[in-house]
């Protein structure tokens, strides 16, 4: 074989080499791109799946004076997170909220579909002396706006209970005030939010009303001791 017959081989060799690498990458190139495709689309897909858990209260919903990361809301969406549940925790706590407050804004709220509402209203009624009829009346149009939108949804009730400065009498009804809304509506209870917080010191802010980090994780403890069967 001459010089000029090794020349003419080596091009056609180096030629189909070139394109053999070529098709491998725009292969390659394409599988990539279908791949990453459809991580999109199974990653779109699943965050369409998942369903909303509610959290409708005051400032111990919102974590007044915290990050919204040590809020108890945060803390159960930490936790649905590491179970790999199919849920997303939306905290709509407004600071200094009534349940006479609450009733005004849930329609507003109920805009997007829920699976689980959690209701923790009614202790600024308590704080402020509100009437406990009034609570009880804004409490239950609260229930049955959420049930008259989506008759699915799973409601859990978030009892409270306020310090005896109003009278034994008032303090003591306000504390049967949720039971009897959760039976009467066959509804979930949480038995009290701030059950191993309230009254502690350690674990609440200089006010003496709002848990520390620390007091919130003990929070959400206790809501998620209720709300794991729910989900």
């Amino acid at each position: 074989m001459n010089f000029k017959t090794k020349t003419t081989y080596l091009s056609i060799w180096l030629s189909l080499a070139l394109g053999m690498l070529l098709a491998c990458n725009n292969d390659k190139s394409s599988t990539n791109e279908e791949a990453s495709s459809t991580s999109a689309r199974d990653t779109s897909t699943s965050a369409s799946t998942k369903k909303t858990i509610l959290f409708f209260g005051n400032s111990l919903t919102a974590g007044y004076g915290l990050d919204p990361s040590e809020a108890f809301p945060a803390l159960i969406q930490a936790r649905i997170d590491s179970l790999k549940l199919p849920y997303t925790v939306v905290n709509a706590g407004v600071s200094g909220e009534t349940s006479a407050g609450g009733n005004g804004r849930i329609d507003w709220v109920l805009r997007q579909p829920v699976a689980v509402f959690v209701l923790e209203l009614g202790g600024n009624d308590g704080l402020r002396g509100i009437p406990l009829e009034e609570t009880r009346k804004n409490l239950q149009a609260i229930i049955d706006k959420v049930r008259a939108k989506y008759p699915e949804t799973k409601i859990v009730l978030a009892g409270m209970q306020i310090p005896p400065n109003l009278g034994q009498s008032y303090t003591q009804e306000f504390s049967r005030l949720y039971p009897e809304l959760a039976q009467k509506n066959n509804l979930t209870l949480i038995p009290f939010l701030l059950e191993g917080v309230g009254g502690e010191a350690r674990l609440n802010l200089q006010d003496g009303i709002h848990p520390t980090a620390e007091g919130h994780r003990l929070v959400a403890d206790n809501v998620w001791e209720v709300l794991e069967g729910v989900l």
